[in-house]
C-alpha cells in the first residue's frame, strides 16, 4: 500500500517511545507492581512479571528500583495500589482505539481520557465497542531484509501461529500470548533480532488514513499516550502522507 507502510508506522511508534524515556520508567514500574501483586514477586513463577522486568532492562531502569517496586506490590513495603482499566473509542475516520491505563484514581483517569477523545476529534465508546477488532497476541516484527525462510522455520518450530510478509519487506510473526517467551527465546537463539517484540492488541482490519486526517489522528494518539495514567494505546489506523 503506497504511503501506508506498516513498517513506517511501527518505526514512528518506536521513535515516540524512545523520546519519552522518563515516562517509560513510570509505565514499567506500574506494570511491575501490577504483575507482582497479581502473580507474586517471583519472576520464575510469574510470566507477566518476567516480561515486565525485561521491559525494565530495555529502558535501563535500575535493578534496585525493580526490586523495591516488587516489594511494594507484594506487601513488603508500603506502596500505591494501581488498578488496570481499559477504555475504547473511535478516532478520526472511525478508526478504532483502545487505551489501557493503570491508575490509583479511576475518576481522574476516565475524565482525562474522555477529554482527550472529545477535544481532538474522537469519541469515547462503551466497553467492547472496538475490542473485537483486535487480537491479543505475541507480535515480533523484523525489519525489511531479514531472511523470511529462516524466520518462518524458527518461529513455526517454536510454536508461532503465523508469519506474515509485508509489502514493504518487513516480516511479522504472531503467536499466542502464552507462547511469547518460547518464540522469543527461539528467535534470539537463532540470531534473529526483531525490532519489535511484545504482547499486544493487534488490529485485525487496518484503516487507511491520509493527509490532514492522518495528522489529526496522530495528534489524538500523541495526546492519549502522553496522559500520565496511560500505559498503552492500540489502534487500527495506517497513517499515510
Amino acid at each position: 500500500m503506497a504511503g501506508h507502510s506498516k513498517w513506517a508506522n511501527i518505526q514512528h511508534r518506536k521513535g515516540r517511545q524512545d523520546e519519552k524515556r522518563g515516562k517509560a520508567w513510570t509505565r514499567v514500574i506500574r506494570e511491575i507492581m501490577v504483575a507482582a501483586r497479581l502473580g507474586g514477586g517471583d519472576p520464575s513463577a510469574n510470566p507477566r512479571l518476567r516480561l515486565a522486568i525485561e521491559k525494565a532492562k530495555a529502558v535501563n531502569l535500575p535493578v534496585e528500583t525493580v526490586k523495591r517496586n516488587i516489594d511494594k506490590a507484594t506487601g513488603n513495603l508500603e506502596g500505591v495500589n494501581y488498578e488496570e482499566i481499559r477504555y475504547e473509542g473511535y478516532g478520526i475516520g472511525g478508526a478504532a482505539v483502545i487505551v489501557d491505563c493503570m491508575t490509583d484514581n479511576r475518576v481522574r483517569t476516565v475524565a482525562e481520557v474522555r477529554h482527550a477523545f472529545s477535544k481532538y476529534g474522537g469519541n469515547m465508546g462503551t466497553e467492547g465497542s472496538v475490542a473485537f477488532q483486535f487480537k491479543h497476541c505475541g507480535q515480533f516484527v523484523f525489519a525489511p531484509g531479514a531472511s523470511e525462510d529462516k524466520v518462518m522455520e524458527v518461529a513455526l518450530d517454536a510454536g508461532a501461529e503465523d508469519v506474515i510478509s509485508g509489502d514493504d519487506g518487513s516480516i511479522e510473526v504472531l503467536c499466542a500470548p502464552a507462547d511469547f517467551e518460547a518464540v522469543k527465546t527461539a528467535l534470539e537463539g537463532a540470531g534473529l533480532k526483531p525490532e519489535v517484540a511484545e504482547v499486544t492488541m493487534r488490529a485485525e482490519n487496518p484503516v487507511e488514513i491520509t493527509g490532514d486526517d492522518a495528522q489529526r489522528m496522530q495528534k489524538l494518539l500523541d495526546v492519549l499516550e502522553d496522559l500520565d495514567d496511560v500505559q498503552d494505546v492500540f489502534h487500527n489506523a495506517l497513517l499515510g502522507e
